[in-house]
């Protein structure tokens, strides 16, 4: 049974760093583009930052530049999003998706996330004092 689950939110204050990790069972990431989404209470899901699994190749949110970096890791099936230097602003459930096709500007931009393959259920991140 294919499965994407999300790990490693929590609550961090300002300036703090999290550690979120999306372990994919029943599917091979390796050959697919990896999202991580995120939507904060009344707005939209949106893109954050996106790696192709098979060549590393990344694309990243403005907001999420020199503050977040994204990895794979082939051998546990497991993608990683390293967020430093939080914000409140960062506060949202932080979602993975897959998909077989978009690349990672396409998967990054696509409103909502509308369209991917698969979901995890997410992880909730809160940054607060």
């Amino acid at each position: 049974q294919l499965q994407l689950v999300e790990s490693g939110g929590g609550l961090v204050q300002p300036g703090g760093s999290l550690r979120l990790s999306c372990a994919a069972t029943g599917l091979t990431l390796e050959y697919h583009t990896i999202g991580w989404f995120r939507q904060a209470p009344g707005k939209e899901r949106e893109g954050v930052a996106c790696i192709d699994s098979h060549d590393g190749a990344t694309y990243y949110a403005d907001s999420a530049k020199g503050r977040f970096t994204i990895s794979r890791d082939t051998a546990k099936n497991t993608v990683y999003l390293q967020m430093n230097s939080l914000k409140p602003e960062d506060t949202a459930v932080y979602y993975c998706a897959v998909d077989g096709i978009a690349s990672v500007q396409t998967m990054c931009l696509m409103p909502g996330g509308y369209g991917m393959d698969y979901w995890g259920k997410g992880t909730l991140v809160t940054v607060s004092s």
